[in-house]
């Protein structure tokens, strides 16, 4: 079960991802995670090449992207699936990890795409803080902390990424309209996109999600039977 969460920067991925990896048993992969996890090795050629990317608001390449995608669903805990936040972002990457989980016999599943208004997206990522100790999500305007500039969970700081700022956030936002939107024409072709109102509330958009998990579920199991006896009457 390789799930992909799509959806532009604080459409709410993150905190779906959250919900759904505790219903579901698999884990949250985050391309940002694996990105902020390498730069926090500046020693690494890695850790360099993709801090200057995300200084720059630009998209780190693909190769490294997708490589970093496929070690992590190698370990154990992603023997049932996982669920892909923030990655792929570019038809390209798509392509390319479609290939990598086809050599190991595999496949993404499910797409699921929060769609938000690009106005509501600047109004929540200007309301966006992170807690610099475990990078838990909160926003000023739909889910604040309890203390104003503290995290509710580790006590630390809370702070606004770089990328959250400024002409950063205007060129991401654009890069993603431009285009990531065309994932949705690609894994559409293969029937496997579905579509979830991004400006409901959280546990709606969460139920919504649920929703549609359980019809691809159910659309798959009468496809089973069917094929099943098709098979038998031959």
């Amino acid at each position: 079960m390789h799930i992909i969460l799509l959806g532009a920067q604080a459409s709410g991925k993150g905190t779906q991802a959250e919900l759904l990896t505790k219903e579901l048993g698999i884990p949250h992969i985050s391309s940002g995670d694996l990105f902020r996890e390498e730069v926090a090795h500046p020693t690494t050629s890695a850790g360099r090449t993709i801090q200057m990317y995300l200084d720059r608001g630009e998209l780190v390449p693909d190769e490294l992207t997708v490589a970093l995608i496929l070690h992590r669903l190698q370990e154990p805990d992603c023997q049932n699936g996982a669920l892909m936040d923030g990655f792929p972002r570019t038809l390209a990457q798509a392509q390319a990890f479609d290939q990598g989980l086809r050599e190991h016999g595999q496949q993404v599943t499910t797409v699921l795409y929060l769609k938000v208004a690009r106005e509501e997206l600047y109004r929540r990522i200007a309301g966006r803080y992170i807690c610099k100790a475990h990078q838990h999500i909160y926003n000023i305007h739909s889910s604040p902390p309890k203390t104003p500039g503290i995290c509710d969970l580790d006590g630390s700081e809370l702070f606004q990424r770089s990328d959250d700022l400024g002409e950063a956030v205007q060129h991401r936002l654009e890069t993603f309209f431009t285009q990531t939107m065309h994932l949705l024409d690609y894994y559409g072709a293969q029937e496997k996109v579905f579509e979830i109102n991004g400006d409901q509330a959280i546990e709606a958009v969460h139920q919504s999600i649920l929703a549609c998990l359980r019809k691809q579920k159910a659309g798959r199991a009468a496809l089973s039977n069917t094929q099943s006896v098709v098979h038998l009457t031959r």
